[in-house]
């Protein structure tokens, strides 16, 4: 049995508030498997964003191992965190997180930037990514002239850019009308399908119900996972 891409193994994060220490995270322990599609559930402040920042290397935690690909990440400086955010995660935010004044093409690029990929390399890259997710005829508006649909799958094709080993979407649908978020639901399925692994953090339990796997975390520790 392969080893899973990614392994928390006891994991706690805590927060000093002043004079208050914060438990974020008590104790957490699960493994993904490539191709695996999660999602991650809890009410508020149960630990969610907490885990989202550690599972995409923008923050360390406090004790317990974190494994990404079989690398030990949980101790790594900040140089090296960056380098495997940029090389191995792909990230879908709520609020698209793109650049206005460039190009669908150029920001589905902008990973690649740095990764010095060769520029006739990753426009090739970039251009064959925009037509996967449906934007062909947009390959050179820019984002305030796309809809919030359209917009997300920009925000798509430039997680996938890098090949990475995992995606992860925070609320991915949060600022999309129903239509528009059934429609990247089904681009998501669509790529666990085609092997990619996904974890959706969201709030929206019709969001969570195309996953195979859901975790719901409550007060910093896992309440629950089950598998579909």
């Amino acid at each position: 049995m392969p080893a899973p891409i990614v392994q928390f193994e006891n994991v706690r994060k805590n927060y000093e508030m002043g004079l208050v220490k914060v438990e974020a995270l008590r104790g957490v322990t699960f493994g993904i498997e490539a191709g695996d599609y999660i999602s991650i559930m809890g009410p508020s402040g149960c630990g969610k964003s907490t885990l989202l920042n550690l599972l995409g290397c923008l923050d360390r935690p406090t004790a317990g191992r974190y494994l990404l690909g079989g690398d030990d990440v949980s101790q790594m400086n900040d140089d090296s965190l960056s380098a495997v955010r940029g090389a191995r995660l792909g990230f879908v935010f709520q609020s698209y997180n793109l650049i206005q004044q460039l190009t669908v093409v150029e920001n589905i690029e902008i990973p690649l930037y740095y990764q010095d990929c060769p520029e006739h390399e990753s426009r090739e890259r970039a251009r064959a990514l925009a037509a996967r997710v449906g934007l062909e005829e947009r390959f050179d508006h820019k984002p305030f002239e796309l809809s919030g649909g359209q917009q997300q799958r920009v925000a798509i094709a430039r997680a996938l850019v890098n090949d990475p080993l995992v995606i992860l979407a925070d609320e991915p649908t949060g600022n999309l009308d129903s239509a528009s978020g059934v429609e990247i639901m089904k681009l998501f399925d669509e790529l666990n399908e085609q092997g990619k692994t996904l974890i959706l953090v969201t709030h929206d339990t019709n969001v969570a119900q195309n996953a195979r796997r859901a975790i719901r975390l409550r007060d910093g520790q896992i309440e629950s996972d089950v598998r579909k």
